[in-house]
């Protein structure tokens, strides 16, 4: 029986703002009567945001659900765009190319999984490319959208969807929706943290000009610098530097040219990859190496020569370490998003990894006294979602041919964690993919990886080679004829956007 004497949280500060302060400000200020918890977001214009992750997958539009956030408002206020996957480019062999869909690859039949049969089918058909029977990608490559219809037998719900936007738009809007349900804004830089003297606990942070905010439970959304986590608390990093080796950034806009693609592309390059993220106004770009292995002008250079647009200023520079640190929770206190830990965006799971350090803090939401085992179980599973994604990423490096730089030739030799070396094994043996433990990325997303970057498997499905050859290739052509027909009908993806939420002046 619950205890009705145990004391509740009052107050909530929020230490920086961007995307993961807001986003918390948000959820948190959604979720709890405003009457009964007090939310302070305390943020400085003097300091800016990362704000990079213009690019998502489509766990997005579940939180923007939960907020009630109205898709086309929101789209029209962050000059976002539709993204159906992301398109790879040199990264399993230098001029080859395939697509990460975030739908499902054909359909699965008699309980067994579609790859398989394509598998089979591929032995009579050697041109085939498993992406032709993807919606998601046939759909991309078409430059065309439409909605997902939700009745399964159509085969419109296959189709799966994520945006392309301009995240400090998107911080601004989520900071007016905050605002509107009862939060807090202060603006100034946070000059001294109080501590109990014994627990540890922070009781309280103290701004320029001696103005105290005190506190129940703090969020660190102070970015790389962690100002409570590290600073204050003293959370240690786990540095994975050695399985993803890049440590800087260059990112500028250039202006937009051609139709609006409806996915993200990544193409790699001698020390690192390059980002083309197309938001309705204009195209993010970016370029991720390492450092040891390229000057930043070399990067600069690189980078500029392969936009497809007029340049947007100057390129800004971008230092991180990848990793996270040893606890997301310490005390009374979480770190959301950079302070939190950071991975490359690679897959687009930055604002994916903030979303799920928000989610898990309100399904263990505690008393004030922050109970260890409460505390315990977000860590384990925040460190378990970090190390998922990781493996994930890792994967794209690793599952190269590339000898064409000391950056691949490392990445293509290193050591990597055992949880994902099992996977790739299991995959080139057997063929076999499986979703362990609620983790991100579902079978359709390792398996056009895995294939994408030509880890072909030895052996097909035994069930599956005994399915007759002819009755196998109906139902694959079935399938692909159904789904270039939708495809057909389906408008512009810039078409479909100017009908649905189309942004009059860049924000």
């Amino acid at each position: 029986m619950a205890d009705p004497a145990s004391p509740s949280i009052k107050k909530i500060v929020i230490v920086g703002g961007g995307s993961a302060g807001w986003m918390t400000a948000a959820a948190l200020s959604s979720l709890l009567p405003a009457q009964s918890v007090e939310i302070t977001l305390v943020e400085s214009e003097q300091i800016g945001t990362v704000g990079v992750g213009e690019a998502t997958i489509p766990d997005i539009i579940n939180f923007n659900a939960i907020l009630g956030i109205r898709e086309a408002e929101f789209l029209k206020a962050t000059n976002g765009t539709f993204k159906l996957g992301i398109q790879f480019k040199n990264w399993g062999r230098q001029g080859e190319t395939y697509f990460h869909p975030f739908g499902p690859h054909g359909v699965d039949m008699k309980g067994i999984d579609f790859h398989q049969f394509w598998l089979r089918y591929l032995q009579d058909n050697p041109g085939s490319s498993i992406e032709d029977f993807s919606l998601s990608a046939v759909a991309a490559k078409g430059g065309k959208f439409a909605m997902p219809d939700p009745n399964p037998r159509s085969v419109l719900s296959q189709l799966r969807y994520a945006y392309h936007f301009d995240a400090t738009a998107y911080a601004r809007y989520l900071r007016g929706y905050a605002e509107h349900r009862g939060v807090r804004r202060v603006e100034g830089k946070v000059v001294d943290v109080q501590q109990d003297s014994e627990s540890g606990f922070i009781t309280g942070i103290e701004l320029e000009g001696g103005q105290p905010i005190p506190g129940d439970v703090f969020f660190d959304c102070t970015g790389f610098r962690a100002l409570l986590m590290e600073k204050t608390l003293g959370v240690g990093f786990k540095d994975w530097s050695h399985w993803l080796p890049c440590d800087t950034a260059q990112a500028v806009a250039c202006e937009r040219t051609g139709d609006i693609l409806p996915y993200t592309i990544s193409t790699a390059k001698s020390a690192g990859w390059q980002w083309r993220i197309p938001t309705q106004h204009r195209t993010g770009n970016g370029h991720i190496y390492s450092s040891s292995l390229m000057s930043d002008d070399e990067a600069i250079e690189s980078l500029l020569a392969d936009l497809d647009g007029k340049p947007l200023g100057d390129p800004r520079k971008i230092r991180f370490r990848t990793g996270h640190r040893e606890t997301f929770w310490e005390k009374n206190c979480v770190a959301i998003g950079l302070s939190g830990g950071f991975l490359e965006p690679l897959e687009s799971t930055s604002l994916f990894l903030i979303q799920e350090g928000i989610s898990k803090f309100v399904a263990l939401f505690p008393t004030a006294d922050m109970p260890d085992v409460v505390r315990n179980e977000y860590n384990r599973q925040l460190t378990q979602k970090f190390e998922q994604v990781r493996d994930f990423i890792i994967l794209h490096y690793k599952a190269t041919a590339r000898d064409d730089s000391d950056f691949w030739n490392h990445t293509r030799t290193m050591d990597i964690p055992d949880s994902l070396q099992s996977r790739i094994e299991l995959f080139s043996q057997a063929g076999r993919v499986f979703r362990y433990e609620d983790e991100l990325f579902s079978k359709p997303s390792w398996i056009a990886v895995l294939l994408g970057q030509n880890i072909a498997p030895k052996t097909i499905d035994p069930i599956a080679s005994t399915v007759a050859p002819d009755d196998i290739t109906r139902s694959l052509k079935s399938m692909k004829a159904a789904m270039d027909g939708a495809v057909t009908k389906m408008p512009s993806h810039e078409a479909f956007l100017k009908n649905y939420a189309w942004a009059q002046a860049v924000a």
